[in-house]
């Protein structure tokens, strides 16, 4: 009797073992926009402290994500800079119903290195037709939401035609970030949430009035083709909890009931 009540504790301490493995094992895959790169390093943490859970984190173009998402990406969930984005993944049948969540508000920002002798808090927009910013760097229009909003508010602010020639496109907001902090521009207009990490935080900015750009809603949205739709599920609801609010936040994102609606088009 004694024999096999060791073999049956044995046994029960085995399949507890393996089963809190198996959980502490659990990954999640995340498409995330180039804008999230600090805020989402963040949430990615406190969810696998808070779970054990791993969140594996790829970063880029909203636009390009949708695009591999398409064409059979595996990803399991997507975090866009666009609403449109999940919006269509949803409605083409490649995104699991009734999850789809707008997370925050982006943010655009003028901004040049700390050490720029232009006066940008003074300037505002004349700041990008100093003589001595010879390249303005901005996220690629043709596929970054963020981009996009460069190129309605240099329009609404009448300066587009004028600064046109001197536009550098990044492949996405954080390789155009990057472009201002090497030097190979002088100028960019990027996302508060990178304005304020602790890379350029240092550096000078100005932010772009909301109401002189369509408003930058973001949506995230779990895909059919999710491996761990439970953890998946979960991640989401940690964004939506007020630790993740506040992460969010901390990054300049404005939460979605701010959308100025003027913004939009």
């Amino acid at each position: 009797m004694r024999t096999a009540a060791r073999v049956l504790i044995a046994l029960l301490t085995l399949s507890s073992v393996a089963s809190g493995t198996q959980a502490q094992g659990q990954e999640i895959r995340v498409a995330a926009a180039a804008d999230l790169k600090f805020a989402m390093g963040e949430l990615a943490e406190g969810f696998e402290k808070r779970t054990g859970t791993k969140v594996d984190v790829t970063y880029g173009s909203s636009g390009n994500f949708f695009s591999q998402i398409q064409n059979g990406a595996p990803f399991d969930l997507f975090f866009s800079a666009d609403m449109e984005y999940p919006k269509k993944l949803e409605a083409s049948g490649l995104a699991e119903p009734g999850t789809l969540h707008p997370y925050a508000v982006g943010r655009i920002v003028i901004w040049m290195p700390p050490e720029s002798s232009v006066e940008l808090s003074k300037l505002g927009w004349n700041a990008l037709l100093d003589a001595s910013v010879r390249k303005i760097a901005i996220a690629n229009p043709e596929h970054a939401p963020y981009g996009r909003a460069a190129v309605g508010a240099l329009q609404k602010a009448g300066i587009f035609e004028q600064v046109k020639a001197k536009l550098v496109y990044g492949e996405n907001i954080s390789q155009a970030a990057q472009f201002v902090q090497s030097g190979n521009a002088q100028a960019g207009i990027v996302a508060m949430s990178l304005a304020v990490s602790p890379g350029m935080k240092d550096g000078k900015r100005w932010e772009i009035p909301a109401d002189m750009h369509p408003a930058i809603e973001q949506g995230a949205i779990i895909l059919k083709s999710a491996k761990n739709k439970d953890a998946a599920k979960a991640f989401l609801e940690f964004g939506k909890s007020p630790a993740g609010i506040a992460i969010l936040a901390k990054y300049g994102f404005a939460p979605p009931e701010k959308i100025v609606n003027q913004g939009k088009r």
